[in-house]
């Protein structure tokens, strides 16, 4: 038994999303989320830049003396992912792979579609990580970040955010996929009104849901689960003064969010 936290960060609120499965999957783990809502979004950001808030986060983390860490930001995987696997001694799990491993599961006609940030876009990671799994596989992708600025200042519903969404999933339409990736982890928190807006025939894939049966699987396979019978602990920081934090982390995870501790991270 291993009763340290498990350690979740990402750019803002959108990691809220992987939070809340890896609570369902497992319940008794005590988690630490962090969200850097001060430099959110990441998605905009050179790559270099995002892998230097990334290795400032994760040593925060790390110096509370967590068992495991879930990037739970595609641009924050696609940017650091492998390189902090090479500096930490703990297991570090990202949102891509689980997503493309997913979709290519699931998909019938070859044609997967990806809403992501540019970050995550210009990275090319899904495209290369669905490939290496299935080269028959085309992938489509397109960035969306009017999405994200929506979710951090709590939007989550209405026609405006309706309109974006059409804009961003017109191409991946025409372009005739069966399997769309939510590639971008704040998208779950609307993934209700992209299936409205997706139409009939269209799996839509939460890499949230997948990268929490990662966990779930990493903790046993390590032998580090939490003590059945232990309560867990729910702790939360950002680095922003005036995000949306609090109140859309309620509205996502009720009373599991009991405050958010505000810090600087020296950057």
């Amino acid at each position: 038994m291993d009763n340290r936290a498990i350690g979740v960060f990402d750019s803002g609120v959108g990691g809220l999303t992987v939070l809340r499965e890896i609570i369902r999957a497992v319940p008794n783990e005590s988690t630490i989320y962090f969200g850097d809502t001060e430099r959110v979004p990441y998605g905009p950001r050179d790559l270099s830049e995002v892998r230097r808030f990334v290795f400032k986060i994760t040593d925060f983390l790390y110096s509370k003396d967590i068992k495991l860490i879930v990037i739970a930001c595609n641009t924050s995987t696609a940017a650091a992912l492998n390189e902090l696997k090479k500096r930490y001694d703990i297991p570090i799990v990202g949102v891509i792979e689980p997503g493309a491993r997913t979709a290519v599961s699931n998909t019938v006609n070859k044609k997967v579609g990806v809403i992501a940030t540019e970050g995550t876009v210009e990275s090319g990671e899904y495209r290369k990580e669905i490939a290496r799994i299935d080269k028959e596989i085309k992938t489509f992708q397109v960035p969306a970040p009017l999405l994200v600025e929506y979710i951090e200042n709590g939007i989550l519903k209405g026609d405006n955010l309706d309109s974006a969404i059409d804009g961003y999933l017109g191409p991946l339409i025409d372009a005739g996929v069966d399997v769309l990736i939510l590639g971008c982890t704040h998208f779950p928190l609307i993934e209700k009104r992209i299936l409205s807006r997706s139409g009939n025939g269209i799996r839509v894939i939460s890499s949230a849901v997948e990268t929490a049966k990662d966990v779930e699987k990493i903790l046993e396979e390590k032998k580090i689960r939490a003590d059945q019978g232990m309560k867990p602990r729910r702790i939360f920081y950002e680095t922003g003064s005036d995000s949306k934090f609090l109140e859309v982390g309620k509205m996502f995870l009720g009373e599991e969010v009991k405050g958010v501790e505000k810090i600087e991270l020296g950057i």
